[in-house]
């Protein structure tokens, strides 16, 4: 690019998932977005997270945006052109004790509360017909039908090929220098330029915060470097996305045999450095937490471990909606389970900077949650 000034109908910060889907809803109903991502669109969490579309154990007040990103997500085909690789094979969270078994039975009712269903009891029998390979000790679980997972990567490419197609604009490797309102305008300067428009979105994943403050805005956001590791094919001997109440533990199969593990086991994140370091005392702990429900693991070989850079929260939901200043709207800190609501996400930033509103329930997202922290 030259250097010059740039126009654009919203400004949009951050490449990941949530950014890529935003673009695509905004061109999609006729606006120009330009995106600007200081790496490459889905280098950080969205591109390596474990994929997870998931309705099971939510927090309640994410659980309305799960179960519309749901539909988008059985219809990805009709968004973006290509399945994204989902699967809906269901989720399971399993339970070893009768006091974790109780605490499921008592989150069951909990969420029914607030006019929910979708989360099913099940008994030792149950399991054991989902799941066959599970461990004899383990006596119960939670079942969520319908939930399950896509491959990460492909979906935020399919996200960011289609929001090109509307007529988006996405500039990668350009990070964002400083950003001030001048009347009705926010300009976004950067080593390229400076890029004008009246709307701001800040979708800059574990740098939402830093984003936030250049906008005037407060949110106490934790880098963090979330683990993942993945092992050699293997019979094929589970379908369900695997969880588990006690322990630390997301595990699924994939159709090529290969199992992905996983859990919120963090290294330690260098987001200045775009670096991630691995604790590998905690992938010994996640891959034994594997073997322990599904002792077929204890022959797998494990070929490849990374961490992604995510944001997270202090009460580990996100921040969506709009920002103190007219124009800004943010969209971060996922907390490690934000790959799911993409797709409605998206929607809801548009039709918040379109139509002034969203029918969807997003008041307890809102940054102002945290200006007295």
């Amino acid at each position: 690019m030259t250097s010059g000034i740039y126009n654009a109908d919203v400004i949009i910060i951050g490449g990941g998932i949530h950014g890529c889907s935003t673009a695509l809803h905004l061109a999609k109903r006729g606006l120009k977005p330009i995106l600007l991502e200081k790496d490459y669109v889905g280098r950080h969490a969205s591109g390596v997270n474990a994929g997870g579309v998931r309705r099971l154990g939510r927090a309640l007040p994410e659980i309305p945006l799960a179960e519309a990103a749901l539909k988008c997500w059985q219809h990805i085909a009709d968004l973006v052109d290509e399945d994204c690789g989902f699967e809906s094979l269901g989720q399971i969270k399993v339970a070893e004790t009768d006091a974790e078994l109780d605490a499921l039975k008592a989150r069951r009712k909990l969420v029914q509360t607030i006019g929910f269903e979708h989360e099913t009891i099940i008994n030792q029998k149950q399991l054991r017909e989902l799941i066959p390979a599970i461990a004899p000790h383990c006596i119960g679980g939670m079942f969520v039908d319908g939930d399950g997972h896509a491959n990460p990567y492909q979906t935020v490419m399919a996200f960011k090929r289609k929001a090109l197609s509307y007529g988006a604009q996405i500039i990668e490797n350009l990070p964002v220098h400083s950003a001030e309102k001048h009347t009705s305008s926010w300009h976004v300067k950067t080593s390229a330029g400076e890029f004008e428009a009246p709307v701001l979105v800040n979708a800059a994943g574990a740098w939402g915060g830093a984003i936030a403050k250049l906008l005037g805005d407060h949110a106490p956001l934790e880098a963090q470097a979330l683990m993942l590791m993945i092992t050699s094919r293997m019979p094929q001997f589970v379908k369900p996305v695997v969880g588990s109440q006690g322990r630390a533990l997301s595990f699924k199969q994939f159709q090529n045999g290969t199992v992905l593990i996983g859990g919120a086991y963090q290294g330690r994140a260098e987001p200045d450095k775009n670096k991630t370091h691995l604790n590998f005392r905690g992938l010994s702990s996640n891959a034994q937490a594997a073997a322990t429900l599904l002792p077929i693991m204890q022959h797998a070989q494990i070929v490849r471990c990374w961490a992604g850079i995510e944001g997270v929260m202090p009460d580990a939901i996100p921040v969506i909606g709009p920002g103190t200043e007219e124009g800004i709207f943010h969209a971060f800190g996922f907390s490690a389970h934000g790959f799911a609501l993409a797709p409605i996400v998206g929607r809801i930033i548009t039709d918040l900077i379109i139509d002034r509103e969203t029918q969807l329930p997003i008041d307890p997202f809102n940054i102002q949650r945290f200006r007295n922290r």
